[in-house]
């Protein structure tokens, strides 16, 4: 048997920590931004535009069938009208109580819709941008360590993920988290590279602004980010130690800032920090959006959402299952054989090496997110699992290269079938997928016939190029397993493309059970939930400071009252200098409602309706102060409003008998 050599060092350029002559002219530098750096191939740079194109055509393509959540959709509206909310990540411009989220996303969102005004593409804007420049992180990352093939790939099979293009056609924060995510795994490898201290420090701010867009799931990637730093960095092992603990300092000073001055705010003067159990972004740090999210059962809010797994049961299989399978699976076999072959290929190469140490970052991206969302017990959605899609990505265009090289030019009886097995494996469970949602169109019937066409082309054009030495005839064979590979992740995302999605819980493909899919409802929704803002979403907004206007129901209170456009135009009418227009149970209908009437509206029970952000005695001073008079409730279906101020208003306030569960409270009413 032989073995594969290492190949030669590179010539030391600018970019690896060497030298170059001066840098090109201004018309020079423009050129090569349409055509390429010199020594690329002239194909690789058109390519890349034309990945970046198809990216940006998938994420903003039909923006007006775009609804968005409207749990942020509202945030980032009532953030257009309060700088107090914008800061605070408030739902409602009053600020009563926040999103179960730090505001990050929502302060990038929120400064797009206050320079060109609140609507559905002012909105969708940063999504998209996050979304395309993430393929374009990740084309550049692979690229410098595995060349243009490599980065092709890998940015084609990011752009192609299904629930990639669900999410990134959403106000969800996911997108900003990933590019975050990447923005930090780039600079970590300068920082392995060079050794210097400044790209590590900035690796560190990039996570702590990815924890403050969603917590706990920025810190995912650390361990492996730690470990590549620490094995493969050309620094003394205690300079190594010491400039990661100086990164450590910035990871935690950028992750903390915004919920220790939050904290330090005295509880009367901010908003109530939705989803806590004790008015604390802590708390929340560690119950509802850490350990409640992994373990299910926990002292917080966060334990709420056990069994709320829209992704189906825990377990190993998980992300391999009806739900999930058509959302991020395609190339996870592949992808896994790739990480495999390509660690044994650099078995032999320094510890410094570049591409080995390119494979741990790349492997422990996608087994870290593997193993946290196929195992979490607690509230799972589909679309958490985009933050793995740029792990499979890279190891698929990484991979495929590394292979193919070993299947040309090393022992056929030990590389000869891996290439040739990994294509075989992948093409046979994407046709497993597409046979899952047969009869959902002619779309997945012809991804279907493609995939497993171009499959067999692909591995029989592979062995019949190896055994009779023809090189074209194993280039195209590997250019049709990219097609096989590929088909059913592209028909998935022209659906989703092309169709409105759930704003709550976007998927791609058609339904196959859960919450989403198609843009329905594969599911059930969370009681007490709304499906948008029904007529509106955030479409057709003309201008700064104005929400769209729908017709028609705006759904349930979380509390079985039907809130519909009637009664929000009674309560505007009748709202007397009120502060909010209206109190009800949960965040679905606050946001609801906020984007209805532009006017802001109080959850006093969050999300699932189980936080304490009102109390009888908050509730009697706003009434008293004139800050409220109105408030819904009732104890009948979804989220009963608080017993005991269910029970204060039914005896103290005046029903609208117009619209049941409705009360109307004055001061007078106060003991």
């Amino acid at each position: 048997m032989t073995t594969l050599a290492p190949p030669p060092a590179p010539t030391p350029t600018a970019q690896d920590g060497g030298h170059r002559a001066a840098p090109p002219a201004a018309g020079s530098r423009l050129r090569r931004l349409f055509t390429g750096a010199p020594e690329d191939p002239r194909w690789a740079r058109p390519a890349l535009w034309a990945i970046l194109v198809l990216a940006t055509a998938l994420y903003a393509w039909n923006l007006s069938s775009v609804t968005g959540n409207t749990f942020y959709d509202a945030a980032v509206y009532s953030g257009t009208r309060s700088w107090k909310a914008f800061f605070f990540g408030a739902l409602d411009s009053g600020s009563f109580i926040t999103v179960d989220k730090p505001p990050f996303a929502l302060w990038v969102m929120g400064l797009s819709a206050r320079a060109f005004g609140y609507g559905t593409w002012q909105l969708m804007l940063p999504m998209v941008a996050a979304g395309t420049g993430s393929v374009a992180l990740l084309y550049r990352m692979v690229k410098r360590d595995f060349g243009a093939v490599a980065a092709t790939i890998a940015g084609l099979a990011l752009t192609l993920t299904p629930i990639t293009v669900a999410i990134t056609r959403d106000t969800n924060p996911d997108p900003v988290l990933v590019f975050l995510m990447l923005l930090g795994a780039a600079a970590l490898m300068k920082a392995v590279r060079t050794g210097r201290l400044m790209p590590l420090v900035w690796s560190g701010v990039a996570i702590g602004f990815a924890f403050n867009t969603k917590m706990m799931q920025a810190y995912v990637v650390l361990p492996v980010f730690f470990l590549v730093y620490l094995w493969a960095t050309r620094l003394g092992l205690g300079r190594r130690i010491r400039n990661l603990a100086v990164g450590t300092v910035a990871l935690v000073v950028s992750s903390a800032w915004w919920m220790v001055v939050v904290d330090l705010v005295p509880a009367s003067s901010r908003p109530y920090i939705g989803g806590s159990t004790d008015n604390t972004v802590w708390d929340l740090v560690i119950g509802y959006n850490g350990f409640g999210r992994i373990f299910g059962a926990s002292s917080s809010v966060g334990s709420q959402g056990n069994g709320a797994s829209f992704g189906g049961e825990a377990g190993l299989y998980r992300l391999f299952n009806s739900i999930m399978g058509g959302q991020i699976s395609w190339l996870i076999p592949f992808a896994l054989v790739a990480l495999i072959g390509g660690l044994v290929l650099r078995g032999r190469a320094p510890r410094t090496d570049p591409k080995r140490a390119a494979l741990l970052l790349w492997g422990g991206w996608f087994v870290l997110h593997y193993l946290t969302f196929a195992l979490a017990e607690g509230t799972f959605h589909p679309y958490y699992v985009t933050a793995m899609a740029p792990g499979v990505a890279a190891l698929a265009g990484i991979g495929g290269v590394m292979l193919y090289r070993a299947f040309r030019e090393g022992s056929f009886a030990r590389w000869g079938w891996v290439l040739p097995g990994a294509i075989a494996v992948s093409t046979v469970w994407a046709v497993v997928l597409l046979q899952r949602v047969s009869g959902s169109g002619t779309l997945y019937t012809v991804a279907e016939v493609v995939a497993g066409f171009a499959g067999a082309v692909a591995v029989t054009g592979l062995l019949l190029g190896r055994f009779t030495g023809r090189q074209r005839l194993t280039g195209i064979a590997a250019l049709t397993a990219v097609v096989a590979l590929l088909a059913g992740p592209a028909a998935y995302s022209a659906s989703a493309a092309s169709s409105s999605t759930n704003g709550t819980n976007p998927t791609a493909g058609p339904s196959t059970g859960g919450m989403g899919g198609g843009g329905g409802m594969g599911g059930q929704r969370p009681s007490g939930g709304t499906s948008g803002a029904t007529g509106s979403g955030t479409s057709g907004a003309p201008s700064q400071g104005q929400p769209p206007t729908g017709t028609g129901s705006t759904g349930t209170g979380g509390t079985g009252t039907q809130v519909s456009s009637a009664m929000v135009s009674y309560l505007k009418k009748n709202q007397d200098g009120a502060t909010w227009l209206v109190a009800v149970a949960t965040d679905q209908t606050a946001s609801s409602l906020i984007l209805e009437s532009g006017q802001p509206v109080i959850s006093m029970g969050g999300w699932s309706g189980s936080d304490d952000a009102m109390t009888l005695a908050k509730l009697k001073s706003l009434v008293k102060s004139g800050k409220l008079h109105y408030i819904v409730v009732s104890s009948e279906g979804g989220q009963s409003t608080n017993s005991e101020i269910s029970t204060w208003v039914k005896k103290n306030g005046t029903a609208v008998s117009a619209y049941s569960g409705l009360y109307r409270l004055n001061a007078s009413d106060v003991g």
